[in-house]
This record gives C-alpha cells, sequence and structure tokens, in this order.
C-alpha cells in the first residue's frame, strides 16, 4: 500500500510514526489487556494517558502555571457558544475582529448570547474570488474599553489569512481586555507567547489529532465569569475542578494528541516546526507566484502557512486539475465550497516531499494547459 498526500483542511493528514505507534497499541496498550478504546476514563491508565499529554502540551507551548488545558468536545464550532457563556455572563459585551469564514461564524453564534461589535472587517463583498485576504490594520480598529473580551481566528482555514502578530491592547487603551483566539489550525505549527491571551481554544483535527477533541487553553482569573445557565459539561471552571473528566472526555483522540506531542518533541519542538512551516509554505507560494495560470489573492504579509488556497485563472479546468492530482496521489485540493478554487493544507504532518510532489504537479498541469 501507497499512502497518497493528503492536503485535506481537517480532518488532516497524522504524522506516519504516529498512526504506526496507534496501530501497533490498537488492540492491547501496555500491558493493559485492552486498546484504549475500552479503557475507563477512571482507571489509573488512562489517568497518566491525560495527564502525560497535558505534561507535554504544557511543555511544548511553555504554558504558564496559572492557565489551565481543558480537554473537551465539540469542536471549535461549539467553542463559538461555549466562550461567550463562559466569558461573557457577568457582562455581555464582546468585540470581534472579521477576518475571514470562521471570524464570521464566531460573530453569528456569540451573538446569540452577547451584544457583538466588529471592531474592524477586511470584508470585501465585492471581490469575485477571495472576499477575505488581509488583515485591517490596528489602526483602524475600534475597540469598546468596555467589552468582555476581543475574539480573533487566529488563522482563517478557508481564506487563508493568519496573524503573525498580536495586537498590543494596551496601545488600543483596552489593555485590561482579555484577548481570545481561535487557534484551530495553527496551533503547534509555531511558538505562540500563551500569557499574551486571555483564552485559546481550537478543534484537534487539524495539527493535533482526530476529531472528536477540542482544546481550551485558560487563565485562572476568567474562570468564573460564566452565565448561570451554562450547562455543566461546558463550564469552564467546573470542567478545571475535575481535570477535564467530569464527564467522559474523547479518550482515544487525546490518546493520540498525546503521541502527536511527544512526535513533535522528537522533531525538535515548536521553533523547527516553524522553521518547516515556513520552508513548505514559502516554496508552495513562489510557485504560484511565478505563474499567470494560478491566482492567490491573500496579501503576502498574512499569508497563512497552514492552509493556502489559490485559483486557476481559467476555472473551467478545476475539475482536470483536480483528476489530475488524485491520479497522483495529491488528494483533497478542492477549495472550500463557500469559496471556490482549490486550497493545500500543509500541516505539521505533511514533509517538505509532499509539497515537492504538489509543486510538480502544479508546473506539469500549467505545461500541459498551454
Amino acid at each position: 500500500m501507497t499512502r497518497a498526500w493528503n492536503f485535506g483542511a481537517g480532518p488532516a493528514a497524522l504524522p506516519e510514526a504516529v498512526l504506526k505507534q496507534a496501530a501497533d497499541e490498537m488492540l492491547e496498550w501496555h500491558g493493559a489487556g485492552m486498546s484504549v478504546m475500552e479503557m475507563s476514563h477512571r482507571g489509573k491508565d488512562f489517568s497518566g494517558i491525560i495527564g502525560q499529554a497535558e505534561a507535554d502540551l504544557r511543555e511544548l507551548l511553555k504554558v504558564p502555571a496559572n492557565y489551565k488545558i481543558l480537554f473537551m468536545q465539540g469542536g471549535a464550532i461549539a467553542e463559538n457558544a461555549i466562550v461567550p457563556m463562559n466569558l461573557a455572563g457577568k457582562n455581555p459585551k464582546i468585540d470581534f475582529v472579521e477576518t475571514g469564514s470562521w471570524s464570521t461564524k464566531s460573530i453569528t453564534e456569540a451573538s446569540r448570547y452577547a451584544d457583538v461589535h466588529i471592531a474592524a472587517t477586511s470584508l470585501n463583498p465585492k471581490a469575485p474570488q477571495g472576499k477575505y485576504t488581509r488583515i485591517p490594520s490596528v489602526s483602524d480598529w475600534h475597540l469598546r474599553p468596555d467589552t468582555a473580551y476581543l475574539h480573533l481566528c487566529g488563522n482563517e482555514t478557508i481564506d487563508g489569512v493568519e496573524y503573525f502578530a498580536w495586537p498590543d491592547l494596551e496601545a488600543l487603551g483596552a489593555g485590561h481586555v482579555p484577548l481570545v483566539v481561535d487557534v484551530s489550525s495553527h496551533i503547534l505549527s509555531r511558538p505562540l507567547d500563551v500569557a499574551k491571551f486571555g483564552l485559546l481554544y481550537g478543534g484537534a483535527q487539524k495539527n493535533i489529532g482526530p476529531a472528536g477533541l477540542t482544546l481550551v487553553i485558560i487563565r485562572e482569573d476568567l474562570l468564573d465569569q460564566a452565565h448561570p445557565l451554562c450547562p455543566s459539561a461546558f463550564r469552564y471552571k467546573t470542567v478545571a475542578e475535575n481535570a477535564s473528566m467530569f464527564n467522559t472526555p474523547p479518550t482515544y483522540s487525546i490518546y493520540i494528541a498525546g503521541l502527536v506531542f511527544q512526535w513533535l518533541k522528537a522533531q525538535g519542538g515548536l521553533a523547527e516546526m516553524e522553521r518547516r512551516n515556513i520552508a513548505k509554505a514559502e516554496l508552495l507560494y513562489q510557485t504560484l507566484d511565478r505563474s499567470d495560470f494560478y491566482i492567490s489573492h491573500v496579501e503576502r504579509a498574512c499569508r497563512s502557512r497552514m492552509n493556502v488556497p489559490f485559483f486557476l485563472a481559467d476555472e473551467s479546468r478545476n475539475d482536470a486539475f483536480l483528476a489530475g492530482a488524485a491520479e497522483r496521489g495529491l488528494l483533497q485540493l478542492k477549495g472550500h465550497k463557500s469559496v471556490g478554487g482549490m486550497r493545500a493544507s500543509i500541516y505539521n504532518a505533511m514533509p517538505i516531499e509532499g509539497v515537492r510532489a504538489l509543486v510538480d504537479y502544479l508546473q506539469d498541469f500549467e505545461k500541459t494547459q498551454a
């Protein structure tokens, strides 16, 4: 069997070494006599698994001691409701910066629970392709000084826009405002100064592990701000007090995430992953930029290293492009249905060899269509 190059945006490719280890341990884990999927989440074996996973994640991200790591469920979409129910219960005002499809979804959901204000937007509704192509200049942001928190989407998985510098809220007169960021599709791709944020959250199915697990990293002083009607299983304070065991957690997804954390450490940590990710992204973007056959709309300063959307100048060739890619074992390159075009997701698990294979195909396809 030959594995294909999987450019899917999520569920996404996992490191091959992790898949092999999980396969070896599928029927029986470390003398336990059963699979991880079968063991009690309250038993000593799984307690060791989740404890090690949390310790490794805390080490990778250098998470300060005054932050809790929560293993939850529901993905980032559920967190779009869970975050405002937890952080805006006593002050139902939330500010957003809108930079793409996912921040827009967050805004729509949060508006059910709070007074939502769009502090800045990069939406260009008249653009035929790529309606979100940049991050608004911070000088154009207008935050309310009494907002409960400011929400950003750190990397727009659909639109390919990524933050590489975080706003100086002190300079905006909002140094007291917690910064909340959806990090679903770029967490663990580079070092991150967790102390800059009040809360980070993300679905696991891109850079961490299989679908089913959601990570939340929250500063302890924000744990007790929830609305009284927030469900107990989603109340951060309750989840933290019960070490993510208030309800049955997604045990197998946590186990795989733990293997990924160990793999990342073995590769050299997040600084090494950033070096690799820069090299992969530069190779792919340079290939797109050298050609008039392909179009990349995102401004260079905020082009995502994880998700690279692009369009064929002649979109009548889309089907032929995807068919030819599949023949070469280059899979899941079709862009999101809301924007069209193509998208190559090149998360941590995608090696440079996979990006080179895609670059070779981009060049060959252009030659055959000229």
